[in-house]
């Protein structure tokens, strides 16, 4: 099985580092927020098209939104795209690098081939997505009416920088919710059976340093967040390289129809399914990779091996307490319905579970959660 890197990882403490590092022009593309621009970038008058993603909508990544800023940036001379943002930013950004007109669902649809164009370079805000170092992006497609993934080789970034000052200004909700998210991308990883060697160094290191980290907020506080803000970032790179290569799995398939109809954000809908697929993963195929993960998730958590995924759970929920599927304004009568789209759809991502999964699984991993 094959593992690779494709993506240069640079990690500088600053904007301002970034900015004596790369020489920025007028054909440089910066996609970010202006929450962002406005503190970080906004002092140094940079030459660079600036477009903000809020004047074209708001939530995660949708055609009708990627569409309006390749039409904006059409006649534009320009050679690089320069991405700061969550996950939505990244995604969007992987997009903008290609040779695209302005008909993005053919790219989800696969009905036109990926070509590259521009250069790319991933600066993540959040620790969570991962997306800085993966040839994957994602969008909910507004005609269809369903949230897809893409993945190509020709959507790699070139650059991934990590800059740990991005994230001292992420709140607290969303700081939980993206690093969740970064967990489970290791978590899924591990378990996948195209994981290899390699991919489960990168996996196992940042499960520890992401569970570790709960475990030092747990202890120290929440805002003790802001001296470990790197192992975050690193977590979050870390597992988003296992996943680029060994894939996610059921979790990711199972959130998919509550952020398409419910948008719910991504790591939320994430972390609700998590618990109940590792269970259901245990009850299916007891004996396994599953009881690798369980001896991980013991030794950072000190606690019984058979104990640890439960452990896992009180800890993330000591932080980040879990709401009701009622509170989204959900009803169980819907899970057959999610159920049979997420078999129709998303059988990419159910090729990575840990084990397969019938129909009547997948409903019961919904009631559970």
């Amino acid at each position: 099985m094959e593992f690779s890197l494709n993506t240069k990882i640079l990690e500088l403490n600053s904007f301002k580092n970034f900015y004596d590092t790369f020489t920025l022009t007028n054909e440089d593309l910066i996609l970010t927020n202006e929450f962002i621009y406005n503190p970080y970038l906004k002092s140094f008058n940079l030459p660079c098209h600036i477009i903000f993603l809020e004047k074209y909508g708001s939530g995660e990544p949708t055609d009708t939104m990627i569409n309006s800023i390749l039409k904006e940036i059409k006649n534009k001379n320009i050679t690089r795209i320069i991405a700061i943002g969550g996950g939505s930013i990244l995604d969007i950004g992987k997009i903008l690098a290609l040779d695209s007109k302005d008909n993005t669902a053919n790219l989800f649809l696969k009905t036109v081939e990926p070509k590259k164009n521009k250069a790319l370079l991933a600066i993540p805000t959040t620790c969570g997505t991962g997306s800085e170092v993966t040839n994957i992006s994602v969008a909910f497609l507004e005609k269809e009416n369903i949230k897809l993934g893409l993945a190509h080789k020709e959507l790699f970034p070139d650059y991934a920088i990590l800059i740990p000052e991005f994230l001292e200004t992420l709140p607290e909700k969303f700081f939980f919710t993206s690093s969740i998210d970064a967990l489970i991308h290791g978590i899924e990883s591990f378990l996948s059976p195209k994981g290899t060697f390699h991919s489960d160094i990168f996996a196992r290191k940042g499960i520890e340093l992401l569970v570790g980290g709960f475990k030092t907020l747990q202890l120290k506080g929440i805002n003790f967040r802001f001296s470990i803000l790197k192992d975050f970032l690193r977590g979050s790179n870390l597992t988003g390289i296992s996943f680029g290569n060994a894939g996610c799995g059921a979790v990711h398939a199972l959130s998919y129809p509550l952020g398409g109809r419910f948008h719910i954000p991504h790591g939320e809908s994430n972390s609700l399914l998590l618990i109940s697929t590792l269970r259901k993963y245990k009850e299916m195929k007891p004996h396994g990779k599953i009881n690798e993960l369980e001896n991980i998730l013991s030794s950072i958590l000190n606690v019984p091996s058979e104990n640890s995924i439960g452990e896992l759970e009180k800890l993330i929920e000591s932080l980040f307490p879990k709401k009701s599927i009622s509170d989204y304004g959900i009803s169980k009568d819907i899970f057959l319905e999610f159920a049979e789209e997420v078999l129709e759809k998303q059988q990419r991502l159910l090729n990575n579970n840990y084990t397969s999964l019938t129909k009547d699984d997948i409903i019961n991993i919904y009631y559970n959660i």
